[in-house]
């Protein structure tokens, strides 16, 4: 168990890193054509993966249709959402945002699932809205009201929770590491075409060439995007769902601290209230709170 958790830190580590590396590429070339590359990039990374781990194999029929549908919110919106709102709101404020992935996936769960809904659950939802309002609205000291940028941030995790909530009610029937793979590749496509109706040109490409700007690429698509999805989607099946929420939570902490580290952002007092606001939301409306009140109990 140890070694899943370090593998999680170690992840989410990756994932809150990758926040800043994205803005920093963004700024290169247009953002939905460098996520169909990164993204194209990662997932035959992680096919290759899969064959060198001998679980590579052709998805059934009925198993095409759940890579597609999830590939939607997962990969196509959820990762356009975010590279067109990263390029028009701060690393720190996106982080922020981002933070609350758990808490709405928690949140779809119950509206979906119709999952029981405890008050303290209720609570979390408060705080954790609280929080962001504050790192929105008032995240450079003064109201300023939500940035377009911001938004889209967070259409980007409202879409990604909704293709968690297809994930757990559509239960595919083989491994996840590798759905993971086709899912990535098939988005990809997507994403390509949609950059190319959009106008894109495919030569910016050759931007990453440069090698500061190329490590950085390699490090978001390969490390962050195939290893860090492979090993989530395999270690969230040994931890329960408020142990993982709870590593979420760290991915924000690094966001944050790699916004102010690689992209001199700054960090305000605002900032670091609405942290804590949504940690708080996220630890009680995702049921971390009452799973370790249980635990006690129970030991």
């Amino acid at each position: 168990m140890v070694r899943i958790y370090s593998l999680l830190l170690l992840v989410m580590l990756m994932w809150g890193i990758n926040l800043s590396a994205i803005k920093v590429l963004v700024a290169a070339m247009d953002p939905v054509l460098l996520q169909a590359f990164r993204i194209m990039t990662a997932g035959v990374s992680v096919l290759v993966i899969c064959a060198v781990m001998g679980i590579l194999r052709w998805p059934y029929k009925h198993e095409w249709l759940i890579i597609f549908s999830i590939s939607i919110f997962n990969v196509i919106l959820h990762h356009s959402f975010l590279a067109v709102g990263l390029e028009m709101t701060s690393g720190i404020n996106g982080a922020l945002i981002l933070g609350m992935n758990p808490l709405i996936t928690a949140m779809l769960a119950l509206i979906i699932l119709r999952q029981r809904m405890t008050w303290v659950r209720v609570v979390g939802f408060i705080l954790g809205f609280i929080g962001v309002v504050i790192t929105t609205l008032m995240g450079t000291g003064e109201l300023t009201g939500i940035s377009l940028g911001d938004l889209m941030v967070f259409l980007a995790v409202l879409v990604q929770g909704f293709s968690f909530v297809l994930i757990s009610k559509l239960k595919p029937t083989f491994d996840a590491r590798l759905a993971t793979g086709y899912m990535l590749v098939i988005g990809s496509l997507f994403l390509l075409v949609t950059s190319q109706l959009l106008g894109s040109e495919m030569q910016q490409i050759t931007n990453l060439f440069d090698w500061h700007l190329g490590l950085v690429f390699l490090f978001s698509a390969v490390l962050a995007t195939a290893f860090g999805h492979m090993t989530y989607n395999h270690a969230i099946t040994k931890v329960g769902p408020a142990e993982s929420a709870i590593f979420m939570n760290m991915n924000t902490l690094f966001a944050v601290i790699g916004s102010a580290v690689f992209l001199n952002e700054t960090i305000t007092l605002n900032h670091v209230a609405g942290f804590i606001l949504i940690l708080c939301g996220v630890f009680t409306g995702t049921g971390a709170l009452e799973y370790m009140i249980r635990k006690r109990v129970r030991g």
